[in-house]
């Protein structure tokens, strides 16, 4: 199986199994590896700050890339960290002015929600997904945006803020 197949069954929600591995070189089975450790927080954050749509396009973008470049990115300290400014680059092409976020239905989530999580700035909504309503850690969000602990925290803290005003919501005391 090549990387890039990896990449693709990784991104629709498939496990590489074992077995595909094991013939493999070990470059195939290291970048493999890679993608499966950092998919899930490059997608979250790429959703987060451009849409479900593009920011699997991007996600899925920035990976290519990185099999191209493999020789480069293995050696990366932060290497989640420069996929997801690749991501951001990649995006620019799908860029369209338009909604970032679907309506909401009847989950149970506020309709007006998505209008406002576009209405934050790109790092507040990001910080905030992430953090919210992914669970992230604030040093695990600092690492994939390429910022500070304390800058996250207070893009995290701001959006909510927002959010919590906009929604006419009291924050816990």
């Amino acid at each position: 199986m090549s990387p890039i197949a990896a990449v693709s069954m990784v991104l629709q929600g498939e496990s590489v199994a074992e077995t595909t591995v094991r013939d493999e070189s070990s470059e195939d089975q290291a970048f493999t590896r890679f993608v499966k450790e950092a998919e899930p927080r490059l997608s979250h954050a790429l959703a987060a700050a451009y849409g479900p749509e593009v920011g699997a396009e991007a996600t899925a973008d920035a990976f290519v890339w990185a099999w191209e470049h493999w020789d480069r990115v293995r050696d990366m300290k932060n290497a989640a960290g420069y996929l997801y400014r690749v991501g951001q680059s990649k995006a620019r092409r799908y860029f369209r002015p338009r909604k970032l976020f679907p309506s909401a239905g009847a989950d149970g989530v506020d309709a007006t929600l998505p209008i406002l999580l576009e209405e934050l700035s790109k790092n507040q909504r990001v910080a905030t997904v992430l953090i919210h309503a992914y669970g992230y850690t604030e040093r695990e969000t600092a690492d994939i945006l390429g910022l500070s602990r304390w800058t996250v925290r207070t893009h995290a803290e701001r959006g909510l803020a927002r959010l919590q005003e906009a929604l006419g919501v009291k924050a816990h005391a």
